[in-house]
Formats: structure tokens, C-alpha cells, sequence
């Protein structure tokens, strides 16, 4: 099983999968195709069906697409838990894991992760901070995001210090977040938080893999 993944200082779609196959104990090979230098592109449409990153490469089949991925791992690794298994909790999880999937443009745009106009490199793992963005549409994102921290950990959250209580694919899909808000030093409480969704990021930041996933990225640069 190889997972191909791009720039681990900054790859915030390939972290994802990652931090999935870690939590099922698979046995998997890593390849790094560094992004927006020398062929990559041309090497990205020569495995992949998107030419994007992450793919898994697995049963002679390419998986391509972060929760694609994440899916298929649940489907094959039960026995570890990736969906909550309180139905109404379950449903919720796959609710907020899609909306992040899909949404929050404008914090993705304004607080990117890897080279911006002027060639500054944004990553996950240094320890450089950016300024905090301006402008409403990455303020209701921001706002959004805590309300979701908040009312999910107020529900489901008592059996652990996970989004549902058991970490799960949802919070591999917020680790990337939990990234963004301290490299750019978005300050929660001002965006509607009681100190819940800061002790969120903060797990998510703690936890065992991603201190893994930082060693390996400081290591490949």
C-alpha cells in the first residue's frame, strides 16, 4: 500500500489520509512529490486521475481524493473506530467533515499553506507565524468553525477530548485547521469561543501523530 502525498510542511490535504491510515495501524509506504517546483505537475498527471494529491495506491486500484481515502479506510479497518459509533453522532461527524471538505473558501484562500504571491513559504509545522487575516467572509468562516468545535464537543465530545469524545476522520479533517489558526493567530475567543474550540485545536495539536507527521516534514526539507 503506497500513499502519495505532496509537501508534508504544507500539504494539508495529504496530512489528512495520513493521520487516517496512522489511527488503523495500516502498513503503508510514503512518496513525497514536492509541489510548485520542477515537474510536478507533469508527474502528478502521470499517476493521478485528478493530478492532485493525496492518492492511495492499494489492491491494484488508485484511490484518489483526501476523504475518498479516508472512506475507503474506514470500510477496510472497522475494528478501528473511525466514525463514531452513536448513530446520531456519526451522522453529524460525516455532516462536519463534508462542510470542511467542501467549504471554507475564504479561510482557505486568505490563510493558505504553502508559497503565497510574495514567495513566503506558509506551513503547518515551523515555527514562523503569519499576521492574522482581515475581512468578514475568513471572520464568519472562523466563527462558523468555533461554533462547530463548540456544540460538538458540548454534545458528543464527554468520552474524550476528541470532536466526538473518540477521535475519529473528523478530526484528522480539522488537524489541518487546528495548523491554520495558530501559524496565522486567529484568535478564537473573538470569534464567538469560550476557551472549548482552543482546547480542541490545541488536542488536535498535540496529538502523538501529528508530532509525527512534524518531525517527518522538518526532516524533508
Amino acid at each position: 500500500m503506497e500513499l502519495i502525498l505532496g509537501n508534508l510542511e504544507f500539504s494539508t490535504w495529504s496530512l489528512r489520509p495520513w493521520l487516517v491510515l496512522k489511527r488503523c495501524g495500516a502498513d503503508f509506504t510514503v512518496t513525497e512529490i514536492p509541489l510548485y517546483g520542477g515537474d510536478w505537475k507533469e508527474r502528478l498527471a502521470d499517476i493521478s486521475p485528478s493530478g492532485k494529491v493525496p492518492l492511495l495506491k492499494v489492491d491494484g486500484e488508485t484511490i484518489w481524493d483526501s476523504l475518498s481515502i479516508c472512506v475507503w479506510a474506514a470500510e477496510r479497518f472497522p475494528e478501528a473506530g473511525l466514525w463514531p459509533s452513536d448513530p446520531h453522532a456519526r451522522w453529524l461527524a460525516r455532516s462536519v467533515t463534508c462542510e470542511m471538505h467542501s467549504g471554507f473558501m475564504a479561510l482557505r484562500t486568505d490563510c493558505s499553506m504553502g508559497p503565497d504571491a510574495d514567495g513566503v513559504i506558509h506551513t503547518m509545522v515551523g515555527p514562523d507565524r503569519a499576521p492574522p487575516p482581515k475581512g468578514e467572509a475568513v471572520a464568519a468562516d472562523v466563527r462558523r468553525l468555533v461554533e462547530i468545535f463548540r456544540t460538538m464537543r458540548v454534545r458528543f465530545g464527554a468520552g474524550g477530548p476528541w470532536l466526538f469524545g473518540e477521535w475519529s476522520i473528523a478530526d484528522a479533517f480539522f488537524t489541518p485547521v487546528a495548523a491554520r489558526i495558530r501559524h496565522y493567530q486567529i484568535d478564537l475567543q473573538a470569534h464567538g469561543d469560550d476557551g472549548a474550540a482552543r482546547a480542541y485545536c490545541e488536542a488536535l495539536l498535540d496529538q502523538p501523530d501529528f508530532l509525527e507527521w512534524v518531525r517527518l516534514a522538518t526532516a524533508s526539507r
